[in-house]
């Protein structure tokens, strides 16, 4: 049984003279092709009831005539848009442009039409599954591998984020390291047989702490055809962001097996559906006034999430407190559901904690 401590909110806020939440982002990002008559054929079919696209192709960059011909007809659509960079040393091929430049013109040119700039695709991943991409591979304590993590990664982010636009990624794992590296708001995945709440608890209470902003992106649930989970489920996890206050909602399309991509008739119904409602529903809790609770974590802790025996770091098995936390979790879901936060026990984060909300439960409390 978990022992909960009550704590008194400082501060006193009224969230019912609010007006509803307006500035919700739901699309669709195309991670196939390279080429602007595949991007046109993808915007052409969910225009009318998205208002997000992403360029999930970094070869749709490579090429600054294709990127700007791709821009220029997304912003005529009305549609916002959101450009993946990969590593800018691969970018020689604009001659004296660069993707910092770039950004900055195209900041002026599209206006807020030109939403956010996405920058290494699920970093948390990379490192917790030792990736040929992991930051960190070699540590003697978490402190240690944490802040190599942090600052290794946020260099990489400082180059846009100097820009002045918003930096995101998707990610599944790592969220509090990623937004403490410098993203402006992180994706938790939605895919696999993963727990939502577990993942909006880990991604919401990062985002929280740091005063940024959080979303979904629905990815794959399986390893071959169809690879993404049915319509219904898929509504269904759309709403579930929604309603517990993301910014951004994104259904990841890969591979290129119907016409648009991984997305079925029945998919993209489901979407029209969705913009139905979020035409005509403010989400029930955009200001998280039902998120009352939050699980505090040890400092540095680098914990997968993904079973009691996952890794730490990428670097080192489960420690002997990881059971622990994996059955503290699975309570809190099974209580709350969505309904709670995760945060990490930083001197510079507490006061916010005691601020925020009117429960911490401590993973070394005993029962």
């Amino acid at each position: 049984m978990l022992i909960i401590i009550i704590v008194s909110s400082a501060l006193s806020v009224n969230f019912a003279n609010k007006a509803p939440k307006k500035d919700f982002y739901v699309g669709v990002e195309l991670a196939y092709g390279s080429d602007f008559n595949t991007l046109k054929v993808m915007v052409d079919q969910v225009k009318d009831y998205t208002n997000v696209f992403v360029f999930g192709v970094p070869q749709l960059t490579f090429n600054r005539t294709l990127l700007d011909q791709s821009c220029d007809y997304i912003y005529n659509t009305g549609l916002h848009f959101i450009v993946l960079f990969t590593n800018i040393t691969q970018y020689n091929v604009w001659g004296n442009y660069t993707p910092a430049q770039w950004t900055t013109a195209a900041m002026q040119k599209y206006g807020d039409k030109f939403l956010a700039v996405y920058r290494w695709d699920e970093p948390g991943g990379d490192q917790i599954d030792a990736s040929k991409y992991q930051f960190i591979r070699n540590a003697t304590s978490y402190s240690e591998v944490a802040n190599g993590y942090v600052n290794d990664l946020g260099g990489y982010l400082k180059y846009f984020t100097d820009t002045g636009q918003t930096v995101l990624t998707a990610d599944y794992v790592l969220y509090w390291f990623d937004y403490k590296a410098g993203y402006n708001a992180v994706l938790c995945e939605f895919g696999w047989n993963n727990s939502r709440p577990q993942q909006i608890a880990l991604c919401r209470g990062a985002a929280r702490a740091n005063n940024m902003d959080w979303g979904a992106m629905l990815t794959w649930t399986y390893h071959n055809e169809p690879y993404i989970e049915n319509a219904t489920e898929m509504y269904n996890d759309l709403l579930l962001a929604y309603n517990n206050g993301a910014k951004y909602a994104i259904v990841f399309s890969y591979p290129n097996i119907t016409q648009y991509g991984i997305l079925t008739d029945d998919h993209l119904q489901a979407l029209k559906n969705f913009w139905n409602y979020v035409s005509n529903n403010a989400p029930k809790d955009p200001y998280y006034e039902r998120v009352q609770t939050a699980y505090v974590m040890p400092a540095d802790y680098g914990f997968g999430f993904r079973s009691a025996q996952d890794s730490m770091w990428g670097l080192w098995g489960p420690d002997n407190q990881s059971q622990k936390i994996w059955n503290d979790m699975n309570t809190l879901v099974k209580q709350y559901g969505a309904n709670f936060d995760i945060v990490f026990n930083e001197a510079q984060y507490r006061q916010g904690f005691v601020n925020r909300y009117d429960k911490l439960v401590y993973w070394n409390q005993t029962g």
